[in-house]
């Protein structure tokens, strides 16, 4: 059978072990298996467990194709992981919990932390900055989320330095016109923290379109700073940011419509996924395509559910 081009298919497919195994050793070995310990190629297969084994002494000699991957450690069959990474990388306004978990056969526990796991491999690794000599940077903020009972210590906590609007927690985003979208959740919208921002992860000399919100006063200085009072319009030209002003409202029908209530502390990870989706949106992919992007990065990524619930001091980023 030739790959999956759908979700179908995919489900098809990956009911075979042997083909779940095939995939992953693909886009984690192309060139051969090695051994993740100390990086040897003298390896050999252990048939019986789907496991293979290092003829080098030392710890860990046995590893499998889950190894340092956001797989690691996991019960659950690749079959379902990778038919749950199909589901969370096509669904345009994103998929619940509850319907992954019943479509793989899992508990909605089980599914909101394969879910997480997921949307870390869809976390953009890149420190380029966006922009450049030339470019057009749209940067907004926005507010997500309000108030809640309940809620854990580290919620809290989150809330206190956060001081959105009447609790909400304040989100900043980027985007380059034409390229990629970036977001963030932010502190303060105060002009040091958000400055501070802007110039980390914009390049000078780019041409900024910002709202008349007085902390981005100042700018002019590194960049071609251009500003829309919105209490005036909203379109003056070319200055607006309202491509970012739909980039939010896909984001919010997302955690309204779908996720319902998302709390502080996994924002980051909602806000990856749907950057993750409106990035790819114009590239002539297919839907076999994302699912094949996501699966080449879920190597050296590990979640485990202490950090993702907050039970430890590791910090989940």
């Amino acid at each position: 059978m030739k790959k999956p081009r759908t979700l179908q298919q995919a489900i098809i497919y990956f009911a075979d072990a042997d083909n779940c195994q095939r995939f992953m050793v693909s886009k984690r070995w192309p060139d051969g298996v090695v051994c993740p310990t100390c990086g040897s190629k003298e390896v050999r297969f252990i048939s019986t467990r789907r496991m293979w084994e290092c003829k080098t002494q030392h710890a860990r000699k046995q590893f499998s194709v889950k190894v340092g991957t956001i797989f690691e450690d996991s019960p659950i069959s690749l079959s379902k992981w990778l038919t749950a990474v199909w589901m969370i990388a096509n669904c345009k306004n994103g998929i619940s919990s509850y319907e992954v978990g019943r479509a793989i056969g899992v508990t909605q526990k089980s599914a909101w932390f394969m879910m997480h796991r997921i949307r870390l491999a869809m976390h953009d690794d890149s420190i380029a900055k966006l922009g450049g000599k030339g470019k057009e940077v749209e940067v907004d903020e926005a507010f997500i989320g309000g108030k809640s009972r309940g809620m854990h210590q580290h919620v809290r906590e989150l809330r206190q330095i956060t001081k959105g609007d009447k609790g909400k927690t304040p989100i900043l985003g980027f985007l380059e016109r034409g390229g990629d979208v970036r977001v963030h959740v932010i502190s303060s919208r105060k002009k040091k923290a958000l400055q501070a921002e802007v110039r980390q992860h914009v390049t000078a000399e780019s041409t900024l379109f910002t709202d008349a919100l007085p902390s981005y006063e100042g700018l002019i200085r590194d960049y071609k700073h251009q500003v829309i009072d919105h209490a005036i319009a909203y379109v003056d030209g070319k200055v607006h940011t309202n491509n970012l002003e739909n980039f939010w409202s896909l984001l919010k029908r997302g955690l309204r419509g779908t996720y319902v209530s998302v709390e502080p502390f996994h924002l980051f990870r909602y806000l990856d996924e749907q950057a993750f989706r409106y990035n790819l949106r114009k590239k002539p992919m297919t839907d076999g395509d994302r699912f094949e992007f996501v699966s080449s990065h879920v190597l050296g990524k590990r979640l485990t559910y202490a950090e993702l619930t907050g039970k430890t001091s590791t910090t989940c980023s």
